[in-house]
């Protein structure tokens, strides 16, 4: 695999941001519809040390201890020049500690090179996903660029900051502290590695990292150590965020956005390309030369559940699709203009891989984002999907939380209300639980009424009759990405 930084061409020229009309409309019908969202999309400037939450409601389950921790960027604007999309914000890890029915929350900057460069510019000269390269830029490998603002898992007793350009960068998990990029073999150093890795229950770890018509397949153990680095072609050079598996075979959903450039901004790089539809891989993790090719119609998707393959071969998976990349392209952008454009939200839907070949793509119809799982079921047969439900034509984000049965098509869901921009929901086991979703929801909010950042607990089979417990901070964090939970 090519190992030199994906984001060789440094443009000089700065782009400017321009308010059109439809976005001065959007950003006055939210003010007349008393939304404040901007504070959720705002910079912090510090890092924020732990800090007591107060119980706003009900109280916290017995049995419910640990830590979720939540990444997402946190920074975007400097005097001297800001990100010109909300994908190119520092990373900001926080962390909501849970024990003895209290909760705290904390925040750390992570400390990359890409933080410090900007830093001492003064201004955000360093190339992302939606940020043009500026004067000054150095840009040496991918890690020069790594924003680590994506995602975060824990391995070998280290939290993993992830992107998806770049290395993980390892963390303390007590507090938050960086210690460094972490290279999984020298000879692979600074090549990417996704920030949706998928972990077989009690087991290994699979990654990818993508280059054009290439992907690297990572495979870790149980400890984060690395078992394999194996090559894989591509039958398209797709942008690839998040993939899927079972317990015996990875699935890369290569959508028709395709790279056929290298520049910065990254988002630039690719064409969207209908016309070539949606190409499906999938390939067994224990020979990667075995693969089979399906065909699906155009559509471009961040996120996928879990797949699990039935006794006939059928192979199953959700996703949240979306008919094109515009969120990638102009809402991205648009966040950080402190404005929000209609736009037709993500529907979640089935694809279903047949051994005969044939490909179909049932949707629900229902808008959903941020889908997750029991992680004990991950590669598995499973009924139910996590997701983020309740959009607003007229508001970024998601107001409420769901679980989706696959078996009766129905949903349980709740709506904590158009002053919520709600983020993902993690999954929490009962330690004495066994079936699938016999545990809690923990998921963050940003109430936009109250101005503070907001925990909420879910029982994960009655989501429908609201939280458990809810926590309010002191203040308000920008809105986070990714998450995942440790017990106490």
């Amino acid at each position: 695999m090519d190992r030199r930084h994906f984001l060789r061409a440094l443009g000089g020229a700065t782009t400017t941001a321009i308010l059109t009309p439809e976005i001065v409309q959007a950003a006055a019908q939210m003010s007349q519809a008393g939304i404040d969202w901007q504070a959720a999309f705002a910079d912090l400037e510090a890092d924020v040390p732990r800090t007591a939450m107060k119980r706003v409601h009900g109280r916290a389950p017995e049995g419910l201890a640990g830590s979720l921790y939540r990444n997402g960027p946190g920074k975007f604007r400097r005097p001297g020049g800001s990100v010109e999309h909300w994908f190119d914000g520092d990373g900001l890890m926080r962390a909501f500690r849970v024990e003895g029915g209290a909760a705290t929350m904390e925040a750390r900057f992570i400390d990359t090179p890409k933080r410090r460069a900007d830093t001492a510019a003064n201004a955000v000269v360093t190339p992302g996903f939606g940020t043009p390269a500026r004067p000054g830029a150095r840009v040496r490998n991918n890690d020069d660029v790594n924003a680590a603002n994506i995602s975060v898992m824990p391995a070998g007793g280290e939290l993993w900051a992830l992107w998806e350009g770049g290395s993980p960068i390892a963390l303390d998990p007590a507090d938050l502290s960086t210690r460094g990029v972490k290279t999984l073999r020298p000879d692979l150093a600074h090549v990417p590695f996704l920030a949706h890795p998928r972990r077989e229950p009690g087991g290994d770890t699979w990654s990818l990292g993508v280059n054009g018509k290439q992907a690297l397949v990572w495979r870790l153990g149980p400890d984060g150590a690395l078992k394999s680095a194996e090559m894989l072609d591509l039958p398209a050079a797709s942008y690839v965020h998040d993939f899927s598996a079972t317990a015996t075979h990875l699935i890369l959903v290569l959508q028709p956005w395709i790279q056929d450039r290298l520049v910065t901004p990254f988002n630039q790089s690719f064409s969207w390309r209908p016309e070539l539809g949606t190409k499906v891989l999938v390939v067994e993790k224990a020979d990667l030369s075995r693969r089979r090719i399906y065909e699906l119609p155009p559509m471009f998707a961040f996120h996928y559940g879990a797949a699990w393959e039935e006794r006939d071969g059928t192979i199953r998976f959700d996703g949240c699709f979306s008919p094109d990349p515009s969120f990638a392209t102009e809402n991205g952008k648009a966040l950080m203009q402190g404005a929000w454009t209609r736009q037709e939200a993500a529907k979640l839907g089935l694809v279903a891989l047949h051994p005969d070949g044939r490909a179909t793509l049932d949707s629900t119809g229902l808008a959903a984002e941020f889908p997750r799982i029991d992680g004990r079921f991950a590669g598995h047969a499973r009924r139910y999907t996590i997701h983020a439900a309740g959009a607003s034509p007229n508001a970024p984000l998601y107001r409420g939380v769901a679980a989706h049965d696959w078996k009766t098509g129905r949903s349980d869901a709740f709506d904590l209300g158009a002053h919520q921009l709600m983020e993902e929901a993690v999954f929490v086991a009962r330690l004495d639980g066994s079936a699938e979703l016999d545990g809690w929801l923990l998921a963050p909010s940003v109430n936009t009424r109250a101005k503070a950042t907001e925990l909420h607990v879910f029982d994960a089979r009655r989501i429908a009759e609201g939280p458990l417990c809810t926590w309010r901070a002191d203040r308000v964090l920008p809105v986070s990405l990714h998450g995942t939970f440790v017990r106490a």
